[in-house]
């Protein structure tokens, strides 16, 4: 019986292993950290498959070019390499998406693909984690019981930059829908969510609803920034 090996991390993704892979064939195996991957490989495990569908970290070549490694990208690829592909859509207005199985090689996100499935991009970022969290496994199912040949991406690359934190200020816009998507494009948990700063306060906004294309509503967290000294130190 063959051995499977999962690496995430993120509450959504835990839910998702453990609820679906008891109905899958073979042996599965759940890994969090670098270090507890490391260990299952030293270990013998020889896995036939290394699913990684959230991991914060770089998998080096040694792993890559040795096992089967299947990532799961939230673009239709080749559209989309790159990082933050869900802020990225719906800043460009997108409503859905396809979520992309590829083997893993050295250069991000170019691997060829095993499969695709579309997925809607309605509601917060939480929620959008928790609906590819379930799909990851449709396309993990695909890719043992169809044994599936991953194919190489067609068509032109189109890259998408990773953003950072000090990108998640709410920006002058025209239009509650676009607020509304601003707020619930960060709101997940671990991600930074939108905020503001105001006269020594950071106020965060979380659980955005939208009221008749007019109107929002949010939660507001009250954050008191720390005062710094003139070199820039937190006093």
């Amino acid at each position: 019986m063959d051995n499977y090996l999962v690496a995430t991390v993120k509450d959504w993704n835990l839910a998702a292993f453990y609820q679906y892979t008891p109905e899958l064939p073979g042996n599965w195996h759940l890994v969090t950290t670098p270090e507890q991957l490391d260990n299952a490989l030293l270990n013998q495990l020889k896995p036939a498959f290394i699913f990684f569908p959230h991991w914060n970290w770089k998998v080096p070549p040694a792993i890559t070019e040795k096992y089967r490694c299947v990532c799961f990208h939230m673009t239709d690829l080749p559209f989309g390499r790159g990082g933050s592909p869900l802020q990225n859509l719906i800043l460009r207005g997108y409503k859905t998406t396809m979520l992309s199985a590829i083997q893993m090689t050295s250069q991000l996100d170019a691997g060829p693909v095993f499969s695709k499935v579309p997925l809607s991009l309605d509601g917060s970022a939480q929620q959008i984690f928790q609906r590819a969290a379930v799909l990851v496994y449709q396309l993990i199912t695909r890719i043992i019981n169809q044994q599936l040949t991953p194919l190489p991406q067609q068509g032109k690359p189109e890259y998408f930059t990773r953003r950072t934190p000090d990108q998640s200020v709410l920006p002058d816009v025209a239009s509650a829908e676009q607020l509304y998507d601003y707020i619930r494009m960060l709101d997940a948990t671990g991600y930074p969510a939108a905020f503001l700063q105001h006269h020594g306060w950071k106020l965060e906004f979380t659980e955005a609803k939208l009221q008749g294309g007019e109107q929002l509503t949010a939660k507001v967290k009250f954050i008191k920034i720390p005062p710094q000294s003139d070199n820039g130190e937190t006093i």
